[in-house]
């Protein structure tokens, strides 16, 4: 008897670690969770299945310490960030709270979870592809509301939504992704498009169709892990995005190299707007169903995802004619993290992380620095150095703003 007892507490014990490897993995491979979530996920579960857990996080990996009947094992999760799944994310939030509250145990929670990883994508490849298109269309009037920037953007965000659907096949690719798709958006966009300075400046027209490999999402995450505390996961995040921000440069570098167009191409002057005010309204429509279908976000969410959206672009419209840009994108991330706080913790509501993903990228934080790179690569030092500047300052300014928000929306005891 006290044998058998024994040997299913040591089997009890190895399925709590089971479970808790995969669950730690999941949100370490999406980029926006960041170390405070993940760390609170892991540590909640861990008490719900009757255990401790102790994490210590970083980007790509996390060591955690799981207690339980009686014994202690250390694991080592890695998982790569990537562009991530937002349909998994959305399903993980019921299995933890259900979790944390003690209604299941650990072999059904790992069932549960084993069951959401293998899980088919909600739309098929050609969504995706659709998605990608729509999100850099969507973005591109914020560059030059003109009709000629969403006319190129539609082109040149096909080809890089062709190359980010290839690398779901081919791991390879997603690793130099973002490198491989600005020689190909810079090398059309030279020699098909930024013909004429009347078009606007050749990265204007090429950053929207790259918008979706943008770290906008890892910077302002390392922003809010900086402040939060989480010094070690914050730096080297930063270094990641920045890494990343270096890809697209190089990439658009070398389309300027064999195009054998000068440097000086690269001006950074936009053309006279000509688009109509309701299509500037109706841009966000196409953003967000392009960033549901890009992100594989449920259709269901669509009507919350519009309205945070247009929160998100009302409010940093607003306090921006009060107190300039800076004000007003810090009131804007301050509203979106109190807003997505206090709808993430209301039973059944979405996770925080998939509520924030489109008004986030509204902000465009990431395209600043590819602007600011890519302008001091063209002899253009000031221009550079002042757009480089201002990411520095829009980023702290975006993740603190987000960080505050859902400080101020949060009850002790949260986990989404």
């Amino acid at each position: 008897m006290k044998a058998g007892a024994g040997t299913d507490r040591e089997d009890d014990h190895d399925v709590l670690v089971g479970f808790i490897d995969g669950l730690a993995r999941l949100p370490l491979s999406t980029s926006g969770e960041g170390a405070e979530q993940v760390e609170r996920s892991v540590t909640s579960a861990a008490r719900g299945l009757g255990g401790t857990a102790s994490v210590a996080v970083l980007p790509d990996a996390a060591t955690v310490t799981v207690s339980s009947h009686g014994r202690s094992t250390a694991i080592v999760v890695r998982a790569f960030p990537e562009v991530f799944r937002m349909d998994r994310v959305v399903v993980l939030k019921p299995l933890l709270d259900e979790v944390a509250a003690g209604r299941l145990d650990a072999r059904k929670a790992g069932a549960r979870l084993t069951a959401i990883t293998r899980a088919a994508p909600p739309y098929p490849w050609w969504a995706k592809l659709l998605g990608v298109v729509l999100f850099s269309v969507g973005f591109a009037p914020l560059m030059q509301p003109t009709w000629y920037e969403v006319g190129s953007t539609a082109v040149l965000a096909s080809v890089a939504a062709c190359l980010a659907v290839a690398a779901d096949r081919m791991p390879g690719l997603a690793k130099v992704l973002p490198l491989v798709a600005a020689v190909a958006v810079s090398l059309l966009a030279l020699e098909l498009f930024a013909r004429s300075p009347a078009h606007g400046g050749p990265v204007l027209l090429m950053l929207p169709a790259l918008f979706f490999f943008v770290p906008g999402d890892y910077l302002s995450a390392a922003a809010a892990e900086l402040a939060a505390g989480y010094l070690t996961t914050g730096a080297v995040r930063l270094v990641y995005a920045v890494a990343l921000l270096v890809q697209l440069y190089v990439g658009v570098m070398l389309g300027l190299v064999v195009t054998g167009r000068p440097r000086q191409d690269l001006f950074d002057v936009a053309a006279g707007p000509d688009l109509p005010r309701w299509a500037l309204f109706a841009n966000w429509i196409v953003f967000t169903v392009g960033a549901l279908l890009a992100f594989a976000v449920p259709a269901r969410l669509l009507g919350v995802l519009l309205v945070l959206v247009y929160l998100t672009v009302g409010v940093q419209t607003g306090f921006t004619r009060l107190l300039g840009d800076l004000g007003g994108t810090f009131a804007a991330a301050v509203a979106l993290g109190a807003v997505t706080t206090w709808l993430a913790r209301r039973p059944g509501g979405p996770p925080r992380l998939v509520l924030v993903l489109p008004g986030f990228f509204t902000l465009t934080v990431g395209s600043l620095g590819m602007r600011g790179l890519t302008a001091v690569a063209g002899g253009y030092a000031i221009e550079g150095f002042r757009d480089l500047t201002e990411l520095v300052t829009l980023v702290t300014a975006i993740g603190t703003g987000l960080l505050l928000g859902a400080v101020l929306a949060r009850r002790p005891g949260d986990t989404s």
